[in-house]
Order: C-alpha cells, then structure tokens, then sequence
C-alpha cells in the first residue's frame, strides 16, 4: 500500500503539479483567512492544517479564520472581501472558488460547452473585481487554491454533469495565470485530487472523496487537502522527533528535534529523558456522517503517505540483542513491546496512540473540533446574512420582523430552515462576541497545552515474545 501511494505521489510531483505550487509556511503571530464557498465553510481542510501548526510549531502560534460562504460564486465573494476578509485583519489570505461558478446544468454537447463559456466568463470577469480589491491590500500575502474537483467518474448516483470538471479546471487556469502575473501563491487541489479519485476507482468504481454531490469533499478528503496543503508549504519528511542510541557505547547517535538527556544502559536494557520539541499528529478515528458517507480523518491514510511523509516520531536503539525481545515503558506505562531488530530499524511512536505525548496532541485535536464547532455557528449566521438576507435588502438588518420573514422562507428553503435556529441566537451581537470570546479561550488553551514536556523511557529485556508488535 505504502509503496502505490509513494509511486503515485511521485508521479503527480514530477509531472509538474507540486513543483509550481511551492507557497511559504506561515509564521508565528500571523493571522490567516479561508476564503471560499461551502467546501471552505463547512470544511475542514483549514482547521487540519492549523492542527498540524499547533502541534508542530507549538511555540510559534498563529491563527486562522473561516472565510467561506456555501454557495458562493467570485461575484459573491468579491462583494464580502472587505467585511468579512480584510476587516479581520488578515496578514495572509487564501482564495478559492470555481465550483459554484460553473452552475449546475444537465446539458450535453455543444449546448453544455456554451453554458459553461459563458459561466466560465462571468467568472473571469468577477475576478478581475477580486483582483482589483486584492492589490488594493498589499499588506495581505495572498494564496490562490485551485478548487478540490466536482467527481464526474465515480459510479455512483446521482447522474454526472457534462464536463463540469473541465470547466473548473478552467477556472483554475485563470486563477494559475493571475497569481503568477501578480507574485501570489498558487496551489492547485483539483488535479492531484482527481488522479487519487481515479486511482482508487480502479478497484472500487464506486469511490469518491467528493462525497454523494460529487461536490463536497467527505472529511478523509479535506485531509488530503490538508496534506496537499502542507506539502506544498515543504513540510513533507520534516519529523516530530528522532532519536537514535547506541547501547554499546552508551552515546547518542542522534536527537533530532529534541533534547535527550540521563541516558542510562545496563545489561538489560537502557533508560533517558526526552523531551521533544513538538507532538505527533493526531488522526481522528470518529466517523463524521452516517451510512456509506462515514468516512473518518484517518481514511485518508489509505490514499496518502501522511504518516510517512509529516508524522514520523522515530525511536531507533542500536546494538541491542536482534534476537531479544524488549519492553518500552514512558513514565513508568508500557506502549510497546519489540525485537532488537525493529528497535535497530526504527520504531515510529507517532502511531502509538497510547504515548502520552499522543494523548496530549488528542486533547489538541478535540479543542480544535470545538473550536471549528462554534466559529461554524458563526459562519451559519454570515451565510444567512450574505446569501438570503443581502439580496432582499436586509442585510444586518436583525430585527423580529427579519425573523418573521425568515420562519415563513424557511417553509421553501430547507438549508435556511436548518440554520434558522442558530440565527435566532447569533443575531444578537452579545452572543455573537461571546461565541468569538470562546473560539479565542479555546485558541488560548491550545497553546498553553500544546507545549511538550519530559517523559522518561526505559527499554528493557523482556522475553514475552507472544507480545512483540510486527513492524509495519
């Protein structure tokens, strides 16, 4: 499995994607804006990035806010850059849009291809707005993201839309184009995306990461976003931490990424301090949606090599007996047992899910959910304010009688029915700034329990071979 993703990876960087979309990591006391339609808004691609800084870069915080819309087209967007993007104070900006642009048409043939001309030019011309108010900010590094793909092969119902794909991709061509012409960053989801989509149509024809839409990425899929992501910020192979011992000569080899101190070998085994200088990534196991669609974060270790790749906790012991097996205990707790032999080669703790420093990364993680949980409540309200709301002429306007003519939309739009609840609390600016005041609290805690602290390990002789993990 390990070996078909490297190839297939490999494949996708030497023809040229990875290698033009190189975009700088963000830095510590940046703040950094999502901006987009429903795949950015109730996504999570955004919020497994900021994980994978929380944990790695657990000194060096930064901050990073939701700016999607559901259903947004760039006209839309252009029209709630300043409020909703620049008036937060960004000091980076992503943008992505093409899904929406594209409409929706169940055409074929020539009338299709007509169709999408014109979206596709509307578009563009839309653009042209955004990029005028985009330079008008040169205070904002700017990243142009090529939209994750709408699923035209998966055997799966409904129907297909005729070449909407193709479209797309031609949105992110002008979207490529413009960042180069203008110095910005440009990252690309929708090709690699698409060669993970038919690679694995291979063996089952009905598999998609865009979900039953063929739209929304399923959370597996915002995490090879995620990864796509990072990887083009040049993450790929930087570990959590390595450690590498020689128990005959008492000395350490290596400690890369963090301190090792009061090594101790005897006969038996060997025992040292080590305090890392960042956490593993932690990979929910916790299905998000029901029935087929329950897909977890960690499926998307099926497509990707992330764990080799960006989570790589390395303990590696040499000239212990290769035939003797031995138990690894931190702070007094066994995680392990195994041979010689595989301590020599390298055993990866960032898969073990029982380390304590893993479990102090899993209380970052399920913050983080919290977090992403109530800044959607918010992005509930803007969607509602921005999508419904400003094209009658009421938006802001949070008066009962603007609820009174939600309650009786509500009857024909079944998404602002669903969201009603929620915009009956937030439009009450006090419980608005209480929902930012608790994102805040909750980023807050983050970075104080995010920091790595000391555990001590002790690797000792034991002869239980029943027990002995098999090296993956």
């Amino acid at each position: 499995m390990h070996k078909r993703l490297y190839i297939l990876f490999a494949l996708i960087i030497y023809s040229g994607i990875a290698l033009a979309q190189q975009i700088k990591p963000f830095k510590a006391g940046e703040r950094v804006a999502f901006t987009g339609n429903s795949i950015t808004d109730g996504g999570h691609y955004h919020s497994y990035i900021w994980l994978y800084y929380m944990t790695r870069m657990p000194k060096e915080r930064i901050d990073i806010f939701n700016a999607g819309i559901g259903g947004d087209v760039a006209k839309q967007i252009d029209e709630r850059l300043q409020e909703d993007v620049f008036d937060r104070h960004p000091n980076v900006m992503t943008l992505t849009f093409g899904m929406n642009d594209t409409g929706y048409q169940w055409l074929t043939g020539a009338k299709a291809d007509s169709v999408y001309n014109a979206k596709v030019a509307t578009s563009f011309n839309s653009f042209l707005k955004i990029q005028k108010h985009l330079k008008a900010h040169p205070e904002v590094r700017k990243i142009m993201i090529g939209t994750s793909p709408y699923d035209g092969t998966a055997k799966i119902k409904p129907g297909v839309l005729y070449n909407k794909n193709a479209a797309i991709q031609r949105v992110v061509k002008f979207q490529q184009e413009a960042a180069k012409k203008n110095n910005w960053e440009f990252l690309d989801f929708n090709a690699p995306m698409v060669a993970i989509d038919e690679q694995q149509q291979a063996k089952d024809s009905t598999f998609s990461m865009q979900s039953f839409d063929r739209i929304h990425p399923t959370v597996d899929g915002h995490m090879v976003m995620a990864y796509l992501f990072l990887k083009a910020q040049g993450f790929a192979g930087k570990k959590v931490a390595a450690v590498d011992i020689n128990a005959k000569t008492s000395s350490v080899i290596k400690s890369e990424n963090c301190l090792l101190t009061n090594l101790s070998v005897t006969k038996n085994g060997l025992s040292y301090t080590y305090k890392a200088n960042a956490l593993p990534y932690p990979i929910d196991t916790m299905a998000q949606s029901v029935g087929k669609e329950a897909r977890t974060q960690a499926d998307a270790l099926k497509l990707i090599p992330f764990q080799q790749e960006f989570n790589q906790e390395v303990l590696q012991v040499q000239n212990l007996g290769a035939s003797k097996n031995y138990e690894v205990r931190i702070d007094g707790k066994p995680i392990g047992k195994w041979s010689g032999q595989q301590l020599q080669a390298g055993v990866n703790l960032a898969e073990i899910t029982t380390t304590p420093q893993y479990q102090q990364a899993l209380a970052v993680m399920h913050l983080n959910e919290e977090r992403w949980v109530i800044e959607r409540r918010l992005r509930e309200y803007w969607w509602l304010q921005y999508s419904i709301m400003k094209p009658h002429g009421l938006l802001h306007n949070d008066s009962q009688a603007t609820v009174d003519s939600l309650q009786k939309y509500a009857k024909k739009d079944f998404f602002v029915g669903i969201t009603l609840n929620t915009y009956y609390k937030a439009r009450l600016k006090p419980i608005r700034d209480a929902w930012q005041k608790e994102i805040a609290l909750l980023t807050d805690q983050i970075y104080i329990i995010n920091q790595p602290i000391a555990h001590r390990f002790e690797i000792k002789e034991d002869n239980q071979t029943e027990h002995v993990i098999t090296q993956k």
